[in-house]
Order: structure tokens, then sequence, then C-alpha cells
């Protein structure tokens, strides 16, 4: 890398990322230089980063560029590949919007979990067609400090384990992995939600994110703690139908997730744009030595 990269930095919900635009797909972001970016003291610092890339330009997006032009490329904080991020891609279509390739309105966005629908309001929050959620059958639990609890395997294009807790505080630091069992849920790991009641269709997360640790906030983590929810307290949207909407309290601020009858999820929240500038080649070349 000879030249600068121009960056940007956002969150959604304090799920905070790098932004790198890359339309044609030019820049070779190796893992450990995502890793580098994300360090929150030698680096920018980030949950994840999001490489902004045309469809067409990225061979693991080519097949949905008819449907969407930009592609996220999202990337876990350690460098790893993530198949989706909810806030990722409220942030990420704020940035498409910013840069002026899109304006207010609906507008599609690829990601390894599938095209998902956005709408961005004229004013305020964004809204995200997450999908629908899987519900993998069989037992799973999750530990802590020598606490075990029973957890709700639901998948949103990535994994999750959604524990109901008695305290957030019993979620530990979050900084390691919560154990999980048995191993063959999970096999590529999981993202794990600490779940607390606050009201009627009102509830509160902590989460360790796989490849971040403990996060200010997850998109996908907030969805799945709404469906899991629901589900505890008997209100299946396909059965009812009748919309189930819960307000979700995480860390960095509060989303608002519906599961529609037809079984698709929406989330609505904030996101924002805080900086931008450049990264020096120098200092990128001397951090990955």
């Amino acid at each position: 890398m000879s030249t600068r990269i121009a960056f940007l930095k956002g969150h959604g919900t304090e799920n905070d990322f790098v932004i790198v635009p890359d339309p044609e797909n030019a820049i070779d972001l190796s893992p450990a230089a995502v890793a580098a970016l994300c360090d929150r003291r030698a680096g920018i610092g980030g949950d994840g980063l999001l490489h902004v890339v045309r469809s067409a330009a990225h061979p693991e997006a080519r097949a949905m560029a008819a449907q969407a032009e930009w592609f996220m490329d999202y990337r876990n904080g350690d460098g790893s590949i993530a198949e989706m991020c909810g806030n990722g891609v409220r942030v990420f279509a704020r940035y498409l919007q910013r840069a002026g390739h899109v304006s207010a309105g609906d507008i599609a966005v690829a990601t390894r979990g599938g095209v998902k629908t956005v709408h961005i309001a004229k004013e305020g929050d964004i809204t995200v067609g997450m999908g629908r959620a899987l519900l993998p059958e069989g037992d799973v639990t999750v530990s802590v400090g020598g606490r075990t609890w029973p957890a709700r395997n639901v998948n949103m294009g990535n994994p999750h384990a959604v524990a109901f807790v008695d305290d957030l505080a019993h979620a530990g630091d979050l900084l390691t992995p919560p154990p999980f069992s048995p191993a063959a849920a999970y096999p590529d790991g999981v993202n794990v939600e600490f779940v607390v009641d606050r009201g009627p269709r009102h509830v509160a997360l902590r989460v360790h994110e796989r490849g971040s640790g403990e996060t200010r906030s997850c998109g996908t983590g907030a969805c799945a703690v709404a469906v899991a929810t629901a589900r505890r307290d008997g209100a299946d949207p396909s059965v009812t139908g009748t919309p189930a909407t819960y307000t979700v309290d995480v860390p960095g601020g509060t989303l608002v997730i519906t599961e529609r009858p037809d079984g698709e999820i929406e989330m609505t929240g904030p996101a924002v744009i805080v900086a931008e500038g450049v990264i020096e080649p120098e200092w990128l070349e001397s951090a990955l030595r």
C-alpha cells in the first residue's frame, strides 16, 4: 500500500466501525490490516470494518449485483469475516447517502447474509429489513463464572445464543467468548446475548460478538433477542397474524425490532458518521511488521 487510503468513522448505537470506501475493490485488506485499523490504542479503533465495494467488483457479491449496486464486505475487529452486521448496514447506508451514492428512501445492500432492504428516512433513523430468523432445534446452554443458562438458538444470517438472566452483571466481563454446549451447535463460534426484562415488550441486553468481544450494540443480536423473547412470551406473528414489536435497549442506545406475520424482521435505529481522514501507508506498513 503505497498511497493514502481514505477512511471514515461511524457508529450505530455506539457499535462503531472503520469505513473504507473502495468501489472497485482495489485495496487488499488482509485480516492483519483490518485488525490493526480496528485497534483502539494503536489504530483508528472500531468493533469492525465496513469495506464499501460495488457488488460487480467483488467475487462474493457479483451474483447479487443486479439486485444491489453496493456490497458491504464486513470484517470483525480481529480481521475475521462475518456474514452480516445489522448496525453496520445502517452505518453503511448512511455513508452511501453522505457520499451522494444514494438519497433518502429505499435502497438495497448486498451482504454475505444476502441482499438487505434499507429505508433511509429523510430525517432521523434508518430501518433495515433483516430477513427471517431461523430457529434451529436442539437444546443449547451458555456459561459464565460458574453459572449456566439455557439459551435459544437463533440464526439471523449469523449465529446467536440468547440467554435470559436475572441481572446483566451475571454476563461477566464478556472479554472472552462465553462457553457453550454442545460444541456442534456453533462450529464457527457464536454471538451470545444476555437478556433481562425492562417492561412489556421491552428488554435490555449485553452481548459478546464473535471476533470482537463485548460491544456496545449488535443489530443482528437485537433481532435475535426480539424473536427469542417473542417466542418465550408466546408471540409468533406467523400464528397470530399480528406483528410483534420489541424495544431493545443496548449499552449504546435503543433499537426497535418488529417481526411481521410473513416472518420478515425490521430493525430501526440511528446511524452516525463521526469523522473522515486518510490512513498513512507508512503507519500501516509499520503496523503489519
